[in-house]
Order: C-alpha cells, then structure tokens, then sequence
C-alpha cells in the first residue's frame, strides 16, 4: 500500500497545486489562520509542495517532510528560488520517523491524515516526537457524521483514492484517540460543514 501511495503522489506531484487550485481560496485563509500559532522547533507532517511554508511566523525553526520524493524536489527548488532561513526539507515516512521523542514544540498536518496509509501509526509518532508541553496543529478533513453525507463519501471514495491517494472518510479524531492522545487534550473547531476542521492538541 505504501508504495501505491508514494507512486500516485510522485505522479501528481508536478500539478498538484494545480489539482488543488479551486480549493486553495479557502484553505489559505485556514493554513494562514492555523499556521500563526506553530512556535519553537516545528515539525510539518507531509509537507508536499510547501504550501504552508510563507505561513510560518519568521522566528519558527521548519522541518517539513514527505513520503514522496518528487514533493520533496518541488518544495526544495522553490526555497532555492525563495529562501527561508531555518528551514530542512527531508523525505521522510511519517509512519518510521527518525526524529528522537520529544524533538518539536510544534508538530504541524495539514490535509495529510487522509493518505497516510496506517494513520494511526502515523498519529503514534506525532505524538512521540512532540514535546511534552508541546502542541500539534491539524488542518484535516474527514468523514461527514452526518448519515447521508457519511454514507456518499464511503461510497465515492475508491475515486480520489485510485487517483492520488487521498481517503475523503477517514475518522481523524477517533484514529487520534487510537493513537494514545486523550479527549482532554484536544479541541475540535468545524470550519466548513463538519467536514474540514482544525484539530488543536496540547501534548
């Protein structure tokens, strides 16, 4: 499954921003909402084509990785072109991470937890490489709670899957709590519908 994954974004990689484009005027505003509290040493969990990284407050020390290697070239030849101070692109498993525990005050995703293959696995490392004390910062979307729209969404979702890799009914909060996170710790805001949302979690 893994290497599907990697192959279908590979693929894309070229015009994903391009794939992406329509919904773009509204995440930006999102990204740059959310982005603006990551702080210290800050990890960003698949970080594709680099589309958070003007979001970052200055003083933020970035590691963005990603499981594709052509994301990786794409996002390293615009900070060519665009130079960040403090910043490292590594291709990087978000399920396998090499990172110590406890390495980021920030961790960052955003719209990833769909094409992480085993994301509860995933979740488990986030949660391992973040500090105590730390806070992990989630733009997602995921299934609908809603039975119809629930129910479409199991349905059509081999679609975006075959095409480049992204499960639109993934349970994000309740793969979260799988993962070791308590209820306690994190906080749910439904920005469009109660499809995407912004996932606060104090670690």
């Amino acid at each position: 499954m893994k290497n599907k994954v990697q192959q279908r974004y590979n693929r894309i990689a070229g015009f994903y921003d391009i794939l992406e484009a329509p919904m773009e005027h509204m995440f930006s505003k999102w990204r740059k909402k959310l982005l603006a509290e990551a702080s210290g040493k800050t990890l960003e969990v698949g970080i594709g084509t680099g589309k958070n990284i003007p979001f970052y407050p200055e003083e933020v020390k970035l590691t963005g990785i990603d499981f594709s290697p052509k994301m990786v070239e794409i996002t390293t030849g615009k900070l060519r072109k665009h130079p960040r101070p403090n910043t490292e692109i590594i291709q990087m498993d978000a399920e396998n991470m090499s990172f110590p525990d406890n390495s980021f005050d920030t961790v960052v995703t955003s719209c990833v937890f769909c094409s992480v293959p085993h994301a509860i696995e995933g979740l488990k490392e986030i949660k391992r490489v973040c500090k105590s004390g730390g806070k992990v910062l989630m733009l997602e979307h995921v299934r609908s709670q809603k039975k119809a729209v629930g129910k479409f969404m199991d349905i059509i979702n081999p679609l975006p899957l075959y095409i480049y890799g992204a499960n639109i009914n993934r349970r994000t909060y309740e793969n979260l709590l799988k993962a070791g996170f308590e209820a306690d710790q994190i906080k749910v805001e439904n920005i469009w519908y109660d499809i995407v949302k912004i996932i606060r979690i104090e670690s």
